[in-house]
């Protein structure tokens, strides 16, 4: 892509992600997480009233006075948004890919951080850390993350969602917001990521395309796993083939939602033609 077609795609993104963060999700994004986190203050010397779980014991006993810590509301916050770049991820037989979704959703989430000032960051995966972007703030910096999503190109094809969530754990310290954007064809990932939920507010976003839901019944035809880059034959004409190929998907999304729930963590399903805007604000209502 050349620089000229990738700058308008950029602006195209921007003139629709933007509209929809300024007049629907930045008030939800606010009222949603904002004021979540409390970062330590100061130490005082206790006073009558004050909540005895607070007191520092360490400076307590230093000065032989009682004194406490206070803490007030975290007003700047992190977004971290954690991109699944996998070859499964360019797949779709309608409008869209599922890479194309996940690439608006990434940017009207930055903008509706953006207008909070908030700090916005990405880590690219596939099966290992395609890219990292450490969090800053600004529509320049939020303009280059659009970039790197439509322009991207990963070493590999593959997909090990605990590796990127081991990554998270070990470069961010302090809480963030982190949205996880993938199709969650994966597993082994649970034990990383109920580590990262310990500390970070975690959302799952999961982009799918209604037709891996299930397989047609076509016949014999050819298929290439995007991930492996192998060819099979594949007889869909078996009834045993397509009721395995619907029991491995539904094992796979199962595991998805149990691993989010279980960690504490929040899960948004969002089908490619279906309108991810009502997912996002509905999702944003029921956490507000």
């Amino acid at each position: 892509m050349d620089t000229k077609e990738l700058l308008k795609k950029v602006r195209k993104i921007e003139i629709k992600t933007r509209r929809l963060s300024d007049h629907i999700f930045g008030g939800e994004y606010h009222s949603t997480f904002k004021g979540r986190g409390m970062t330590f203050s100061e130490v005082r010397q206790y006073q009558y009233g004050d909540d005895v779980r607070n007191i520092d014991w360490n400076v307590t006993a230093r000065t032989n006075e009682p004194h406490i810590k206070v803490f007030e509301e975290e007003r700047e916050l992190t977004m971290m948004l954690m991109v699944d770049v996998s070859g499964s991820e360019f797949f779709g037989t309608d409008s869209q890919f599922k890479n194309e979704i996940i690439t608006e959703i990434a940017a009207t989430l930055a903008f509706s951080a953006t207008q909070n000032n908030d700090k916005i960051g990405l880590i690219l995966f596939t099966d290992a850390i395609e890219l990292y972007i450490p969090p800053k703030k600004g529509r320049s910096h939020v303009l280059r993350i659009i970039r790197e999503l439509i322009e991207f190109k990963p070493k590999s094809q593959k997909t090990d969602i605990a590796e990127a969530l081991k990554f998270l754990s070990n470069v961010m310290k302090r809480k963030a917001i982190v949205f996880i954007l993938s199709d969650f064809m994966a597993e082994d990932y649970r034990h990383n990521l109920k580590i990262a939920a310990g500390r970070h507010d975690i959302s799952g976003i999961r982009v799918y395309d209604k037709h891996e839901e299930s397989m047609p019944n076509l016949g014999m035809v050819q298929m290439q796993d995007q991930e492996t880059g192998e060819r099979i034959l594949v007889n869909t004409g078996s009834k045993s083939m397509r009721l395995a190929y619907g029991e491995h998907y539904t094992n796979r999304v199962n595991y998805f939602k149990e691993s989010f729930s279980k960690s504490g963590a929040g899960v948004v399903d969002c089908r490619v033609d279906e309108s991810y805007v009502k997912k996002l604000l509905g999702y944003f209502k029921q956490r507000g």
